[in-house]
């Protein structure tokens, strides 16, 4: 799932300094043309979802970069991965490439956001280069449905009254067909996997002249880390993975890993609203946990008016404004007061706020438009990186311990293999340890009450990583940098900029 962007100022005092490599990097065979394209950047703007050539100096400068679109067969079709780079504030040491999770999230918006997302130290040292992995947004992508359309696909209205296995194979099914038939590069989602992803990002490093890879991914992007690293432990420089995803583990430990980790932040969630004024749940935690379910349970035969009357708050809306905002501390005002109104507190229901929570957290513009295409790719991407496993029997077992773990969030993670079965674009990936032997060191930071990708997945990754260390925030909400504190910052800095990696066993 993706990281939430917010603004923080920090204020450390580090200076950088390069990571260097010895030798020039070998070139994988096959790849010569691709690591050898000259390419050329040029000051950019935004218009709509594109980047455009821009007349005056934006800070920002983009291209386009090549890559096969099968690594097996390099000599053939080819795609195109879009870039965006943020010149750094002082003098450049060089690339920090990022990646803001998903799959499917821009890091070309993240790198848009990075000015006020990341301290003034590291954007004042390096260049941030963001690019939008194959498949997603500006780069060459997948497209499935229209805006309209992906507005009903959300709101459930399609769903079937009864959701099962069988049911879900079926939706999938059909999801399949119209993104093959809307998608214009044939093949693509045969090929929109993490390690083409990797290797994607290793053509981007070498074009933008750099010998190692500085790299800050967040949530999936940490993935994208460890798997890059190791494919490329020769080149991997200094790579922070925030918020990991466990490589080992199934789809449907996935699943339930996230299930339970959303019901425990949603009672501190409800904690820490009752301990504020106008709270709309009363009574102790549980009286507020319930409060909430019996809501969201009552969306569902009736759904509440919003200020846009095409647009009732359906039962799917709800839950995703209640399960988007639990991403970042900052969103738990606006959920109480959206609570509040939703719930009828200031006189009449009305489903405005947490439309507008659940519409945020998708990426849909005020327009209708949305500003990426995550919610398209998420599931192509994720089926390719996660074999099938199971059957039917073995699917419903699976749900009923997801809708056991998590009441609240559980109707939104059932399924995954079932879905990726009727998918029918088969993974060949083993999900397995990534221990990426003979890398530079990597840091691994783990938000303890992360509902997204629970602490103990970073406690995995940075034990099953020969080079990993953990450092550890004790806080809320999905990953730490740029929205914890300065211990997380200065830590995290230090690394990047120095090479200095924290005390073993730092918590902040």
């Amino acid at each position: 799932m993706g990281a939430g962007l917010t603004a923080c100022q920090y204020g450390s005092n580090i200076t950088a300094a390069p990571a260097t490599a010895s030798a020039s990097p070998a070139i994988p065979a096959g790849l010569e043309s691709f690591y050898n394209q000259k390419i050329s950047w040029y000051d950019c703007a935004k218009k709509g979802m594109e980047e455009v050539k821009s007349g005056e100096n934006t800070g920002f400068t983009c291209t386009k970069v090549k890559v096969p679109l099968d690594y097996s067969n390099p000599g053939g079709e080819t795609i195109e991965i879009a870039v965006k780079k943020r010149a750094a504030s002082g003098e450049s040491v060089g690339s920090l490439f990022v990646n803001p999770g998903g799959p499917g999230g821009s890091g070309i918006q993240l790198a848009e956001a990075s000015g006020s997302y990341f301290s003034k130290n590291l954007t004042g040292s390096y260049d941030v280069v963001g690019f939008d992995p194959r498949g997603v947004g500006s780069s060459t992508a997948v497209d499935c449905l229209s805006d309209a359309e992906l507005d009903a696909e959300r709101a459930g209205t399609n769903k079937p009254a009864v959701v099962s296995a069988v049911s879900t194979v079926e939706r999938a099914q059909k999801m399949n067909t119209a993104c093959e038939s809307k998608t214009s590069t044939p093949g693509l989602l045969d090929h929109i996997d993490t390690i083409s992803a990797a290797r994607d990002l290793d053509i981007l490093r070498a074009v933008d002249g750099q010998q190692t890879l500085t790299y800050l991914g967040l949530s999936y992007g940490t993935y994208l880390g460890a798997t890059y690293a190791e494919l490329f432990p020769g080149t991997t420089g200094r790579l922070v993975l925030d918020g990991a995803v466990d490589p080992s583990l199934s789809f449907e430990e996935l699943n339930l890993g996230q299930a339970k980790a959303f019901e425990v932040s949603l009672r501190t969630y409800v904690e820490n609203c009752q301990s504020s004024k106008g709270c709309p749940l009363s009574g102790d935690v549980d009286s507020g946990v319930s409060q909430i379910r019996e809501f969201l349970e009552s969306v569902k035969t009736a759904p509440i008016p919003t200020s846009d009357d095409k647009r009732p708050l359906t039962y799917d809306l709800a839950v995703n404004g209640v399960l988007g905002s639990l991403y970042q501390t900052d969103l738990w005002p606006a959920l109480s007061q959206a609570l509040t109104q939703a719930t009828g507190g200031s006189g009449t229901q009305d489903g405005s706020g947490l439309l507008m929570l659940a519409d945020a957290f998708a990426t849909r513009q005020a327009d209708g438009s949305y500003s990426g295409n995550e919610s398209e790719a998420i599931m192509p991407i994720n089926c390719l990186d996660f074999p099938v496993q199971g059957d039917e029997a073995s699917w419903e077992e699976s749900a009923t311990a997801i809708k056991e773990a998590s009441p609240t969030f559980g109707s939104q993670l059932l399924y995954s293999n079932a879905y990726c079965q009727g998918w029918g674009h088969e993974s060949t990936r083993k999900r397995e340890k990534i221990t990426a032997p003979g890398t530079a060191p990597i840091l691994v930071v783990g938000t303890t009450g992360d509902p997204a990708t629970p602490y103990e997945w970073s406690e995995a990754l940075a034990e099953q990583l020969d080079s990993g260390q953990l450092l550890t925030w004790k806080g809320d909400g999905h990953t730490a940098y740029g929205r914890s504190n300065d211990c997380v910052t200065n830590a995290v800095d230090a690394y990047l900029l120095n090479g200095t990696m924290p005390d073993e066993g730092l918590t902040c």
